[in-house]
């Protein structure tokens, strides 16, 4: 042994946390205050107390976490923390599920059903049920469906409810593909990964002699993010570790913010009392950012009314308050974010150091716009710019039409959301129209609809409803009004039975309906959005300067969480935009938007911008008006510095 210290490397709190004693430990680990060194230092103490390491299992949320936990604990104590089981939920369960499915109709070499494979199988399922002929939801909308029911522990029929409270929808079919999906993965001998942790548990349930091998064998139980848990990880652990009773939980609830793929941060709440007799030890000095800022975090939190209340402490010293910027509309907003990062980076900051975080993704298209217009490298951490995702692209390509009525593509992409109809059907219409569409004539629409296949017509005048009562002369400068009606009319159900992310989606529509208020024509609007599309190469490798990984980063909150940068603003902290105006009605939801704030607030470290527009422009080219965030306004106002900027530049 290497005789650890942990007064050496440690804080007070960290000490206190990784001595705890034996039973179990709840350390409630604030936001920068060494959680990950502290669930380190508590594996390695374990091993050294002389704890076997095969008896330690430790449970995170990434393979990655693991690894890296597990190489800082060998440092410390040596090769023996080898032995530790440690990986995820569904790695630990498929290693228990190697030896026992036998047990539960399985043989122990099942087929583990990776995300491709997981879709053919169910597009099979609804298509041998005949219901692919219908308006069914697709093998994405059920497999989010299906994994939401089972990781919450909710019934499916209520899932479906929620999933689906704008759209009619075929419940028994949906639950005839469920029975479907289920028999077949036993009759392949496979599982996706939801099984993995689900038949778990049902092996535990059926065969109470397995589950007692493992509550034996683990000694120990450590679980990192333990606010993230949804209530199968949850019985999980608690199997595990019912019967010695060491289970040490370690997280933040002021940083629960995944309910929306069935996170439940009571787990973390309830804790104490599931576990009486719990030691519970806080981590609140913070090692990243300066007073400034978390003093901003603090104040907002407070106002969460379930919570283990707790006080981030600074080390860094500083005066600098944060900023809270007060704009006219986005297109200031944008403009004043580049004055920022110019000024960031005139003081020495490099410009991956700095990042601008955002509640949703449209938040960030008059940015995105900006930083293009002006050559300013950017990256995005979903990869994929707001004007080149596929909703965005099938929503545009109308407008497309209506200005080149010669726009192959955009007529195949129109084509391809109506069912039954494929590639070759649809190059056969285009074809047979003498490759030209145009859209604006009746005739033209009506030729299609001939062509088209007998289950695609209906929906094709669906869509193309979108143009009645249009004047045909006047097309061009209503780019705003004819989305609206193609969303309206078409867009909302094929968007609810074919993502799995619809509701965000449909947001994402609606902000593009109202951002074309700003365009006159659709000429105007198109060649701004070709900017957003090509942009310039760089010289050498032909790498976009959007995708080289040496700009800023534009980042959902969602995203960044785990992360944290010298700089970071925060845009759209408008009421009605963050808060987001769906969760307005619901205090839990308003409560996890304000932890998702404070998120975004302790990802700096020394520069926090919080600007807040005041109005935005509409699809009838008239302005919507928004008061300030509820999180900025329970800041007091000492506590940040204002700027109400007169911008100058063009």
């Amino acid at each position: 042994m290497n005789g650890l210290d942990p007064e050496s490397s440690l804080n007070a709190e960290q000490v206190a946390a990784v001595r705890a004693p034996d039973g179990p430990v709840l350390v409630i680990a604030a936001a920068g205050t060494g959680k990950t060194r502290t669930l380190t230092w508590r594996v390695a103490w374990l091993v050294e107390r002389g704890i076997d390491p095969s008896g330690i299992l430790l449970l995170t949320f990434t393979n990655r976490a693991a690894r890296e936990m597990m190489d800082r604990a060998r440092t410390l104590v040596g090769d023996p923390v080898g032995g530790v089981w440690g990986g995820t939920f569904h790695h630990v369960a498929n290693r228990i599920l190697r030896r026992h499915a036998r047990a539960i109709g399985f043989d122990n070499d099942f087929t583990i059903l990776d995300e491709d494979d997981t879709l053919s199988l169910l597009r099979a399922c609804i298509s041998e049920l005949g219901l692919r002929e219908k308006h069914f939801p697709k093998a994405d909308v059920l497999r989010s469906l299906f994994s939401l029911a089972r990781n919450r522990a909710t019934p499916l029929s209520d899932e479906i409810h929620r999933r689906f409270r704008e759209t009619p929808v075929d419940a028994e079919g949906v639950f005839r593909v469920f029975t479907a999906f289920t028999d077949r993965k036993r009759q392949i001998n496979a599982m996706d990964f939801d099984d993995l942790l689900i038949q778990t548990l049902r092996l535990f349930d059926e065969h109470p002699a397995a589950l007692a091998s493992y509550q034996e064998r683990f000694l120990h139980v450590l679980v990192d993010e333990y606010q993230d848990t949804n209530p199968i990880q949850a019985r999980l652990v608690d199997a595990l570790a019912a019967r010695h009773r060491n289970l040490f939980v370690v997280g933040d609830d002021f940083q629960s913010i995944y309910s929306w793929r069935g996170a439940d941060f009571r787990n973390f709440l309830s804790f104490p009392d599931r576990y009486p007799g719990t030691a519970v030890f806080k981590l609140e000095t913070n090692y990243r950012s300066l007073p400034g800022i978390l003093q901003v975090a603090n104040a907002c939190i407070a106002g969460n009314p379930e919570q283990f209340q707790k006080i981030l402490r600074a080390i860094r010293q500083s005066t600098e308050r944060p900023i809270r910027a007060e704009l006219r509309d986005g297109d200031q907003q944008a403009k004043y974010v580049i004055e920022q990062i110019s000024r960031s980076i005139r003081d020495g900051i490099p410009k991956k150091e700095i990042a601008i975080l955002y509640r949703s993704h449209y938040h960030a298209m008059e940015l995105q716009l900006e930083l293009t217009r002006r050559g300013i490298p950017f990256s995005i951490t979903s990869g994929i710019r707001f004007f080149e995702q596929a909703h965005i692209k099938d929503a545009c390509a109308l407008l497309r039409l209506v200005q080149n009525p010669g726009d192959e593509p955009a007529f195949l992409r129109l084509l391809s959301l109506l069912p039954r109809v494929g590639e070759k059907t649809a190059l056969r219409i285009w074809a047979s129209l003498g490759r030209r569409f145009a859209v604006r004539l009746p005739e033209a629409r009506n030729a299609v609809d001939r062509a088209l296949p007998g289950p695609a017509k209906a929906d094709w005048k669906t869509m193309i409803s979108a143009f009645d009562e249009l004047e045909p002369n006047r097309l061009d400068q209503q780019p705003g009004e004819i989305v609206y009606r193609f969303v309206s009319a078409f867009y909302t159900a094929y968007a609810e039975e074919t993502f799995e992310n619809a509701e965000r989606r449909l947001e994402d529509l609606e902000e593009l309906i109202n951002f074309l208020g700003r365009f006159s024509s659709i000429s105007d609007f198109l060649s701004d959005m070709a900017l957003m599309s090509h942009v310039e190469e760089e010289s050498s490798g032909g790498v976009r300067k959007a995708d080289s990984g040496e700009g800023v980063l534009l980042s959902t909150i969602h995203q960044s969480k785990g992360l944290e940068w010298s700089v970071v603003i925060v845009l759209w902290l408008a009421e009605g935009l963050f808060p987001s105006q769906r969760t307005l009605e619901s205090q839990d939801e308003v409560a996890e938007e304000r932890r998702l704030f404070y998120v975004a607030t302790t990802r700096a470290r020394d520069r926090l911008i919080l600007c807040a527009p005041r109005c935005r422009r509409t699809r009838d080219q008239g302005m919507a008006f928004y008061a300030p965030s509820r999180f900025l306004q329970e800041i007091p106002t000492g506590l940040v510095q204002i700027d109400r900027p007169v911008l100058t530049m063009n």
